[in-house]
């Protein structure tokens, strides 16, 4: 009876055998075939991306124009104008811009890209022994020596840049030179640290063991140690003119010796030789009465809020002796100069993790990373982010590496308008700006970067009309859909924070829970601008909104301000009205 299951028996030993040895050969040929094609790509990243080369023309593009916002999960939406009733999306994509990619791939991509640069280029570089300091190929300045750094006391801290990938010894001291800093230092490789005194600590040349980010062979401080430069001037000759920026004519106080400390005194006084003296004593305020040059910041006692007639001021224009001063005379011409303004600028992650999830939400365009550079000064806490910007985290916002549900940050930008990710959150301050403007600084990106504008042929192609059929009716779903599932609502118009900077941000601070004094919302009115503010000339030449655009829009316009106004919120500012 055995005999005629023998055979088969065999037959199913063997091949079971047989199957085992081949599924085990197939995987052990594709882990050694995964292991080889990761050491080469780590072997061509390693050698082909340094970080003083330029990045291919692909990934440039992606990274200034998908980086800040993703398309909406309902990227063709159309509003009736009588109804708040919203219709689904339609399938068909086939017509949409080059840059409207799905949400998902286009986040998966931005990620994997950068993640794979920062990866690369993370790892300082340890140096065995002491290492020899290279001089970069365009640097200026003079070597001091290797200091030690005080993260909570820093001597340098007149002004602080970031970038973790094009960092270099001649970057940073240009940037300290523009705000007539004397010393630059760098530190980790990737930061650069400004001011006129040099730190107390020296420490060992072998401490400072961190290559540039942007220069390789070359050093650029370490952990906790600063590379320290003195600045010299760009060129020889005629010494460089400070910019100095009028602010105008006010009151000085009775006592000004405490709201403006340093004082100078020179008979042939001039405004470049005022605002050299305040910069060397890291002020970033000038006034100059008659002969008397005082150096300050804005304070309670000095807070700049309304300006008075400069006949006032001329008065003392000739007068270059103090007993040639007029009694009763306190006024005095008041200069910004190129030092940055310094009581603000520290920000650290939140200390324990926040009870309350914020978000801050706004249409692209609508001016979020402003928003955030003010409430991070004005809080001194970073703010978090829905999406993953390597540019903005580079500029300082590191907030934007924290994944963005570890509530370490005061709160969380967004251009997300779906209810399940506007649930999320316990509570949002929603950005609202005219769309008009909105539209124009979300092509202005999506063509040039952040600090960019787009060109004349950019506006004059088929993808400027394409764009603003598709992302119209984004700006207004956006608004509804927040006034709809948003649990507990700030609403905030960009143009009253540009005109009223301090009562708006005095309510969004409020709304954080956050308690601050005056001088440091002084301070932030102070640097308002900060890193990304669009300059140069601009290139848009014509009105880029044709009628059918102009009536598009309207209609959004009046449909939203009427959903604000059906929930007790202020309606849009008169200026959104109807081209």
């Amino acid at each position: 009876m055995a005999k005629p299951f023998f055979r088969p028996q065999k037959f199913l030993r063997r091949t079971q055998c047989l199957l085992f040895f081949l599924t085990a050969a197939y995987l052990m040929a594709g882990s050694l075939l995964l292991l080889q094609r990761s050491r080469l790509v780590l072997q061509q990243n390693s050698r082909g991306t340094s970080g003083n080369q330029p990045l291919p023309v692909a990934d440039v593009m992606l990274s200034a124009g998908n980086t800040d916002s993703r398309p909406p999960q309902q990227s063709h939406l159309s509003l009736l104008v009588n109804m708040e009733q919203l219709h689904g999306p339609t399938p068909d994509h086939k017509y949409e811009p080059r840059w409207l990619m799905s949400r998902n791939s286009e986040l998966r991509q931005l990620r994997r890209r950068w993640f794979l640069r920062f990866i690369n280029e993370q790892e300082p570089v340890q140096a065995t022994g002491m290492k020899v300091e290279k001089p970069a190929s365009e640097s200026r300045g003079t070597y001091i020596g290797c200091f030690s750094d005080d993260s909570r006391e820093r001597t340098l801290k007149g002004a602080v840049f970031y970038d973790l990938r094009k960092m270099t010894v001649s970057h940073c001291q240009e940037a300290c030179a523009e705000r007539a800093y004397a010393y630059a230092g760098l530190e980790y490789g990737a930061e650069c640290y400004c001011g006129n005194k040099l730190p107390l600590t020296v420490a060992k040349q072998e401490e400072c063991n961190n290559e540039c980010k942007g220069e390789k062979g070359t050093i650029c401080g370490g952990l906790n140690r600063l590379s320290v430069f003195r600045v010299e001037e760009p060129w020889a000759g005629p010494k460089q003119r400070r910019n100095s920026l009028y602010r105008g004519c006010f009151r000085v106080p009775e006592n000004s010796a405490t709201a403006l400390p340093a004082t100078l005194m020179h008979s042939n006084l001039t405004v470049e030789m005022c605002s050299e003296f305040c910069s060397k004593k890291e002020f970033p305020l000038a006034v100059i009465r008659g002969p008397h040059c005082h150096c300050g910041f804005p304070t309670v006692h000095f807070p700049l809020r309304s300006s008075s007639d400069r006949s006032l001021c001329r008065r003392l224009q000739n007068v270059s002796s103090t007993a040639e001063m007029p009694r009763g005379e306190d006024y005095g011409l008041v200069y910004q100069t190129p030092v940055q303004d310094t009581r603000c600028t520290d920000r650290r992650f939140l200390p324990t993790k926040s009870k309350a999830f914020v978000a801050l939400s706004s249409f692209p365009g609508a001016g979020n990373t402003w928003a955030r550079h003010l409430i991070e000064h004005a809080t001194g806490f970073y703010t978090g982010s829905y999406y993953f910007d390597g540019t903005l985290y580079n500029k300082g916002f590191k907030g934007e590496k924290d994944h963005w549900r570890s509530r370490r940050t005061i709160c969380v930008k967004t251009h997300e308008s779906g209810r399940k990710e506007i649930e999320m959150f316990d509570s949002a301050i929603l950005l609202i700006r005219n769309p008009y403007k909105s539209l124009v600084a979300e092509f202005n990106r999506k063509c040039a970067g952040h600090l960019g504008y787009a060109t004349d042929r950019n506006w004059k192609s088929k993808e400027w009309p394409d764009f603003v059929n598709s992302y119209a009716s984004w700006w207004a779903s956006h608004v509804l859909d927040w006034l709809k599932f948003g649990k507990h609502l700030l609403i905030v118009h960009y143009e009253d924070l540009k005109q009223n900077l301090l009562p708006q941000l005095q309510k969004m601070v409020a709304f954080l829970n956050v308690s601050v004094t005056e001088d440091r919302l002084l301070c932030v009115e102070n640097n308002r601008d900060g890193n990304f503010k669009r300059s140069g000339a601009r290139q848009k030449r014509f009105e880029p909104f044709t009628k059918e655009m102009k009536d598009l829009i309207n209609k959004y316009i009046v449909t939203v301000d009427k959903a604000l106004r059906d929930r007790n919120f202020t309606g849009l500012p008169k200026e959104y009205s109807p081209r």
